[in-house]
């Protein structure tokens, strides 16, 4: 994972659009959504083992064209959609290629299976002197 946000901004295609909500009549005249477009087949950033990694991991987030795309449009300002954008793709790139460590097996201690008997004999012992007992007798 040996990649920096210029790294990744220099092989990343912006398309901007006119974005909806708040900003009155800005809206209208302003391209400020952003929707950034990452090829994983192409980059030189990658590894082929870590391209591979990448794209079985990220394969619901590419369109057909086989690109990562990321769209921001919770800003007013083009320039802070593109870095929300960068930033968002850099997160989703370091999670993919995150190896999770190998799980153990560890056994059940001696102490804990001991004192887990010990809390059923209690309960049941309890539970045993909650019982009603008639004695028969002549």
């Amino acid at each position: 994972m040996n990649f920096t946000k210029t790294d990744l901004q220099k092989e990343t295609v912006y398309k901007t659009s006119r974005s909806g909500g708040k900003g009155g009549q800005n809206v209208n005249k302003v391209s400020s959504k952003v929707e950034l477009l990452f090829s994983i087949t192409t980059s030189a950033l990658f590894t082929d083992e870590e391209k591979q990694t990448l794209t079985e991991k990220l394969q619901n987030r590419l369109n057909k064209d086989g690109y990562v795309q990321v769209i921001c449009d919770e800003e007013r300002s083009q320039y802070l959609n593109k870095e929300k954008a960068i930033e968002r793709l850099m997160v989703l790139l370091t999670k993919a290629l995150h190896k999770p460590k190998v799980r153990k097996p560890t056994k059940v201690s001696k102490a804990a299976k001991a004192a887990r008997l010990d809390n059923k004999k209690m309960q049941s012992a309890k539970k045993e002197g909650r019982g009603r007992r008639f004695d028969v007798s002549d």
